[in-house]
């Protein structure tokens, strides 16, 4: 699928200095899948040096926002022809089910579509400076180069959500997909060079973080740096930006709390409740893997969803008959066991699933659906993001104690409330800490609505206006129409 030469940079293609590689395989089945450059430290150092050369030259930072946002729409068109070429690519990286991959390069392509009718949108404000011999008015000027780092969940989505922002608002950028995943990455950057970009003003860097991803928050000459990934690696991140005090966008995952009331639509509530845990095998960061239900339903609730959840077919991304797949690799297999034993030893009861795919998945890194009933707070599963096809129950019995165990997280970027009477949705939803809140609703987000969390769920938002903000610095720019002399310190006699 691709070659040793497969690090971009500077508008072209080239191998690792040092001669790295990487390979790929497909954790579905371990089917190789390709061999791809891995950078070292002076390949992300040369890629930087382009990014600032490009931005300094003011070859797209001076491209009038119409004509940024021309380009990204056209991207979209050349995404939308292309689309199942890259689905298969993502699915082969990640082992997801070819027709979710599909469904995400569809809303790869909204996402850039958006972007690219509010690149030219903005003109800045005019403001009142209570004269009229006074010209006060704010612009919106690019950041300048971004180092963009996406994980390996949802590795072109993540990676849109962040370069077609970069883009409309005039930024240059390098991008560091997750080491597992690079393959959609590849493919975007010659799709940006179709679309006509300049040269130097997206550079790829393929490689583990540590290489790879800490320049791009060390080095000065970055001057934003966008993070999608685990706590740990935020944090990090964040306290190495803090040297150069450059700007920091970080999305961290979420504990988030999907809270179903008792007098809910069952069915509905039920069906989505599935959804929330178990689509992409957990591996999401607003799954809603803590499901709280009142407790005069929890028996039937819970009976039926563990019936529901043991009955997942598991297989790769062109088994027809899968409806969900594996994990990512082996040694996240391998904690989110570690996760279910712990919560077991906590005192969880297991309802279902807990252990490896057998017989023919065993080739691949498969869990199953797992339900944890009987959770403790501040327990294990509670507390720490299992990222994996695990759902804990905990159960309420008010509306004020529901609240109370919902928002009882350090993370805050989604959750959910189930119930037919509107009034207690918005009064539940008004009051849980968290940055999206469906109501009778799962997962689905919008690309002109902000995304983003609160507390130890990260900094900033992305989507919406706001996501393109995150790309922007404010000028205030205050002409005197009128000047004259002050006197404020009159000329005085020798």
């Amino acid at each position: 699928m691709s070659s040793p030469a497969s690090l971009f940079i500077d508008g072209e293609w080239v191998p690792a200095t040092a001669g790295g590689t990487r390979d790929i395989h497909c954790p579905a089945n371990g089917e190789f899948v390709a061999t791809v450059s891995e950078a070292g430290t002076e390949d992300v150092h040369r890629a930087i040096a382009a990014a600032r050369h490009a931005f300094d030259a003011g070859s797209w930072s001076a491209t009038p926002g119409p004509e940024r946002g021309d380009l990204l729409l056209k991207v979209a068109e050349l995404l939308r022809e292309r689309k199942d070429e890259f689905a298969r690519a993502e699915s082969l990286d990640t082992g997801k089910r070819f027709v979710e991959s599909q469904i995400d390069m569809d809303d790869i392509a909204n996402c850039f579509s958006y972007f690219g009718k509010l690149a030219g949108q903005d003109a800045g404000r005019l403001v009142d400076a209570g004269s009229n011999d006074v010209l006060s008015r704010i612009v919106y000027e690019p950041v300048g180069v971004c180092g963009l780092i996406t994980p390996w969940n949802y590795p072109l989505l993540q990676a849109a959500w962040k370069i077609a922002p970069a883009l409309a608002a005039g930024n240059t950028f390098m991008l560091k997909p997750s080491e597992l995943t690079p393959h959609t990455a590849i493919l975007t950057m010659d799709l940006l060079t179709q679309a006509g970009l300049p040269a130097g003003v997206a550079n790829l860097v393929l490689g583990a973080g540590a290489v790879a991803g800490a320049p791009l928050s060390e080095h000065p000459d970055v001057d934003l740096v966008s993070f999608t990934g685990g706590l740990a690696s935020g944090k990090t991140i964040a306290a190495s930006a803090a040297a150069t005090v450059k700007k920091v966008a970080l999305e961290l995952g979420g504990k988030n709390p999907n809270v179903v009331f008792a007098d809910a639509d069952f069915e509905a509530a039920l069906d989505n409740a599935l959804n929330a845990a178990f689509v992409d095998s957990g591996q999401v960061c607003s799954a809603g893997a803590r499901l709280l239900v009142e407790e005069s339903i929890h028996d039937r609730f819970v009976d039926e969803l563990t019936r529901r959840a043991s009955q997942i077919r598991l297989g790769g991304p062109f088994d027809e008959q899968a409806e969900t797949g594996p994990l990512i690799s082996a040694a996240h297999r391998d904690k989110v066991t570690a996760y279910v034993k712990q919560a077991i030893a906590e005192g969880a009861e297991l309802r279902c699933g807990g252990e490896w795919g057998k017989g023919e998945l065993e080739s691949g890194y498969y869990y199953l659906p797992t339900v944890l009933d009987n959770v403790r707070r501040g327990s294990t599963p509670v507390v720490e993001e299992g990222f994996g096809p695990v759902v804990t129950v905990e159960t309420f019995r008010t509306e004020e104690e529901a609240i109370e165990i919902a928002n009882d997280t350090n993370y805050g970027l989604a959750g959910a409330v189930w119930s037919q009477d509107a009034g207690k949705c918005q009064r539940v939803a008004g009051r849980l800490r968290h940055g999206t809140i469906w109501i009778n609703d799962y997962h689905p987000y919008l690309p002109q609505a902000e995304w983003g969390g609160f507390g130890q769920s990260g900094v900033g938002r992305e989507l919406g206006p706001s996501g393109l903000a995150e790309y922007q610095e404010a000028k205030h720019i205050y002409q005197n129409l009128r000047p004259a002399v002050t006197n404020w310190f009159p000329p005085h006699a020798d």
